[in-house]
Formats: structure tokens, sequence, C-alpha cells
């Protein structure tokens, strides 16, 4: 019985982890070992920052929010708690796009809530 040979499984695991580095700097796109664990850090770097980029988005809708807010006269914490009272369930995602692009339909709304 021949022994078995896994030369061309090697080769295309290696082909496939270098061609995911392609760009990476230094021995990093070059060597096996460290392309795999650059690959891991990727991958984890990724994760995370996927979690994290919700973060910066709602702080920045509240951040905008909160400016537009001002300028009208009231706060953000004092809006948000008239828009549940008000039972108006638009969310800050929205509330920042139109404070910003349509200042005169989140005028109206402010009005509306207050």
């Amino acid at each position: 019985m021949p022994r078995i040979k896994r030369g061309v499984h090697h080769s295309k695991r290696r082909k496939n982890i270098l061609k995911q580095v392609k760009g990476y700097r230094w021995g990093r796109k070059t060597k096996l070992k460290q392309a795999k664990t650059a690959i891991n850090k990727a991958g984890a770097y990724a994760r995370r920052d996927r979690r994290n980029k919700k973060r910066v988005f709602r702080a920045l809708w509240l951040t905008k929010l909160n400016a537009s807010l001002r300028e009208q006269g009231t706060t953000y914490s004092r809006f948000i708690a008239a828009l549940k009272k008000a039972n108006i369930q638009l969310d800050r995602k929205i509330l920042a796009h139109l404070a910003e692009h349509e200042p005169k339909v989140f005028a109206a709304i402010v009005k509306a809530v207050i």
C-alpha cells in the first residue's frame, strides 16, 4: 500500500493563507506562521470593531441631536423624555438625520413634542 502524500493540500492551504495576508507588512505577508497569527488577530479585531461601531455611531447621533436641540432651546434628555411621553417611536438615527439634513422637519417635531 503506497504512503499518502499531502503536498497538494499543504500548498493549497499555504497559498490560501498567503492570499489573505496580501498587503500586510514585513514578514506577515510571506512567512506562514506569522501570516496565520496575523489572520487570527485581524479576525478578532474585525469582530470587536463591528461591535464598537454600533457604540460609536450611537454616540455620534446623540451628539448631533443634543447640538440641534440646544439650538431649539431644550436638551437631549428632556426631548427624549417628551418623545416617550408622546409615544413617538422615532429612533435616534432617524432623528439625528432629520436634525442634520432636514432642520425644518426636526424643528416641527420638537415643537410638537415639547
